[in-house]
């Protein structure tokens, strides 16, 4: 009788935590900014405004829905400063970015609007300059909020800036998509409810056996 209402309450607690994860999925539509080291693709620390890239770095922008950082879409395809920038030569007093530009998905895009192809390009600019000038030198027009959140690269989005959108609404990765998305707190903690669950079972299995 005991294990029963163990039982009971362990399986309405793992339903509650699990809905609760799935009602925080809720994500933003929004650009993404990004930084390349080697082959790995890393969410940058600062905004774009004021980053200032040496010259040689690589860069990205990704727009999508993402709950945070940790869920956001990497920039696909690969990026290569030499192959980014082979038509661009060196000029003492400049420096090279290599941007890429990944305008997302149809089922990112805000409604009536189709998402342009990714692209590359390559920026030379002042060597003090920072990611926002580099942007605005190959991918104009930029839109921003009064907040300074950049909201369109190329006029893209037409409208909308970090909207929140509903989680009915977020659209499943592509296959091999990589994010940095892992498991969310209520699935963690639903998991560990079934583990303690397993584990109740067991031991009123065992006690049987014994008596």
């Amino acid at each position: 009788m005991r294990f029963r209402r163990i039982a009971a309450l362990l399986l309405a607690a793992l339903f509650l935590l699990l809905n609760t994860g799935q009602a925080q999925a809720a994500g933003y539509r929004y650009w993404s900014f990004w930084e390349r080291g080697g082959d790995a693709w890393t969410y940058a620390t600062e905004g774009p405004a004021t980053a200032r890239p040496a010259d040689g770095d690589v860069q990205g922008f990704r727009f999508s829905i993402s709950e945070d950082s940790q869920d956001a879409s990497r920039p696909r395809g690969t990026a290569d400063f030499a192959t980014i920038c082979a038509d661009t030569p060196a000029r003492d007093g400049r420096k090279r970015v290599a941007l890429v530009i990944d305008f997302g998905t149809a089922p990112d895009a805000p409604s009536g609007e189709t998402p342009p192809p990714a692209r590359t390009a390559c920026a030379q600019v002042a060597h003090d300059a920072t990611t926002a000038e580099a942007l605005a030198a190959v991918a104009r027009p930029l839109r921003y909020d009064t907040n300074a959140l950049l909201c369109a690269i190329s006029g893209y989005p037409q409208k909308g800036c970090g909207e929140q959108v509903s989680a009915e609404r977020k659209p499943a990765r592509e296959a091999g998509e990589e994010s940095g998305s892992g498991p969310s707190l209520g699935v963690v903690a639903g998991l560990a409810a079934v583990a303690v669950l397993g584990a109740a079972a067991g031991w009123q299995a065992r006690r049987r056996r014994h008596d």
